[in-house]
């Protein structure tokens, strides 16, 4: 008999145990973007990788490197879990992505020179990438579509709870002059890895992957559960599940090919490509949103405001807990506003913070009797920025691009998304190393550094008018998906335009043409792009398929 011990449970509990496994496997992510921060300024660690001495780093250049390469490794594991992840489902892909990062934070912990760290963070970074792939997309495929947003933002607070928590411990391990200042915070990423290999198996699986897989019955079952313990047959549950079954005899398609879904070859009307480039572009707008330049600054306007040494360290602190507070707002507005509004609102606000903290900086800069004063101000505006970047281009650039991929290929598409982040992240990967060290001489692929080398001040500048030009962007090509299925959400790119507005317009058209049955809409759909034969009927091939399923009900 399968161990499935979450039968016995009821449906809120089992649908809230999954969503606080995903939010531990997303406080993992987040202390791992953030514990690197005091470990790679530490003078044990300086001295143990060989980047510096008596506690003053000297290569910058490899400081930043050894950061970077876990995001390296991040590229390849973002497309190895995806395409596991859709193969082999979402829970043993998780148990394979935690043992790579289980196995590289060991490594990293117990490492004795930079070869070993930098093979460590490369095995992690293939971990991380399994995990950022499937836990975002696994919550997407359990939640209902009038709230799916709200959902996702409830789990992802958990990513600034584990930057918080990474941050926090380098602080309260500031003086300690031994090794524990450095292995310890390496040493505690294994904590949430060891707890998800250890509850993962008493999940269930995703109801949508097992669908895919036609494994209806399982499927079936897991969402009538998770739904709320339903009646197989009530309506909004055989509503569901119809939706499924208009897409899953198309599963094994070749147009779902890597080759393929990165060129939109064999796609039609579902314009594979067109979803390959949003996913990537939103996460490279959100790294270049400034977040990550603003991290750095704030040191520097913390004590140009008077502040000292310690206090600017624990108000740096503090901005990540504005991070937190900043997602669990988004509960409340994501659903409410949509994604667009959301991100329309989020990019204008996150532009007006920096033009007002680099012009506050500069009039700081050039009357010294009152730089406490703007300095002030100009952490006002970190404050501000932090909590709405949280709230809405932090939050949906994680989110979107788990909405708009075919449920046969969720979790392989999201590792896009994934790939996007890894190279903004690793591209600004400068922004880890210590201010202090920052000159001329950084390697020029280490390209904010370098910014704030020669512009100071005008860097911010430069990000704010980045955040201007995002504003277009999400206009012209970023369809709206709240409170849409996932399944409807394939009608939304249909249009031989990239344009939102003829997307829309296409969408509005096949709904009129059935009468607003979405369900109908969705089965022409799918006989389109399959080159089905005309008047062919599309439930015959769903009856087929369904024949062949071992689990099917009889």
């Amino acid at each position: 008999m399968v161990f499935a011990p979450w039968r016995a449970l009821p449906g809120r509990v089992v649908l809230w145990a999954l969503n606080l496994f995903s939010a531990i496997a997303l406080i993992f992510e987040g202390y791992n973007q953030g514990v690197m921060g005091s470990v790679s300024s530490s003078p044990g660690f300086i001295e143990t990788v060989k980047m510096g001495s008596n506690g003053v780093v000297t290569d910058a250049t490899k400081q930043g490197g050894i950061i970077a390469v876990y995001y390296f490794g991040a590229m390849f594991g973002c497309f190895f879990g995806g395409r596991f992840g859709d193969k082999a489902g979402r829970k043993l892909a998780v148990i394979v992505g935690s043992i790579f990062a289980l196995v590289g934070g060991a490594l990293q912990a117990g490492t004795v020179n930079s070869s070993m760290t930098i093979v460590a963070r490369v095995i992690t970074g293939i971990g991380i990438g399994f995990i950022n792939t499937i836990v975002p997309a696994w919550v997407s495929e359990l939640a209902k579509a009038h709230s799916r947003g709200a959902s996702f933002a409830l789990v992802f607070c958990a990513n600034y709870v584990g930057i918080t928590i990474a941050y926090w411990i380098g602080f309260g391990l500031r003086h300690n002059t031994t090794a524990l200042q450095w292995r310890l915070p390496l040493a505690f990423q294994v904590v949430p890895l060891c707890i998800l290999l250890i509850t993962v198996w008493f999940l269930p699986e995703s109801p949508r992957w097992l669908m895919a897989q036609g494994r209806r019955a399982e499927a079936v079952e897991i969402l009538a559960k998770i739904r709320g313990d339903l009646a197989a047959d009530d309506p909004a549950l055989v509503e569901e599940i119809e939706q499924l079954d208009a897409i899953v005899a198309s599963s094994h398609h070749k147009r779902y090919r890597f080759i393929n879904v990165t060129f939109g070859r064999f796609s039609g009307k579902l314009h594979l490509g067109r979803r390959v480039a949003l996913a990537i572009g939103i996460m490279l707008m959100m790294e270049w949103t400034g977040i990550l330049a603003i991290t750095v600054y704030a040191g520097t306007i913390f004590t140009q405001a008077g502040f000292g040494g310690t206090k600017a360290a624990w108000l740096s602190g503090l901005v990540n807990a504005i991070g937190i507070l900043g997602t669990i707002a988004s509960i409340f507005t994501i659903d409410r506003f949509g994604r667009r509004i959301s991100l329309y609102f989020g990019f204008f606000i996150q532009s007006v913070a920096l033009f007002l903290s680099a012009g506050l900086s500069r009039v700081g800069q050039l009357n010294p009797d009152k730089a406490a004063a703007y300095g002030a101000a100009s952490v006002a505006m970190i404050f501000i920025f932090t909590f709405f970047f949280a709230q809405t281009v932090l939050m949906i650039a994680f989110f979107y691009p788990t909405e708009i991929w075919p449920q046969e290929i969720r979790a392989f598409g999201n590792s896009y998304a994934v790939f996007g982040w890894a190279i903004g992240c690793g591209v600004t990967v400068g922004l880890e190393v210590t201010w202090s060290v920052i000159s001329t001489d950084i390697s020029q692929t280490l390209i904010i550094p370098s910014m704030f080398s020669s512009l100071k001040w005008k860097t911010l500048m430069v990000f704010a008018v980045f955040n201007i030009v995002c504003l277009p962007l999400v206009y012209f090509f970023f369809p709206e998906t709240k409170g849409r299925t996932l399944e409807e959400i394939n009608l939304l790119f249909t249009a031989e335009s990239p344009f939102v507005a003829a997307n829309e317009k296409e969408f509005a058209k096949r709904i009129a043409q059935v009468n607003g049955n979405i369900l109908e809409a969705e089965r022409s759909l799918m006989r389109e792009v399959d080159g089905a034969i005309p008047g062919e009927d599309l439930e015959s091939r769903e009856k087929e398929f369904l024949e062949k399923d071992e689990y099917a009900p009889r």
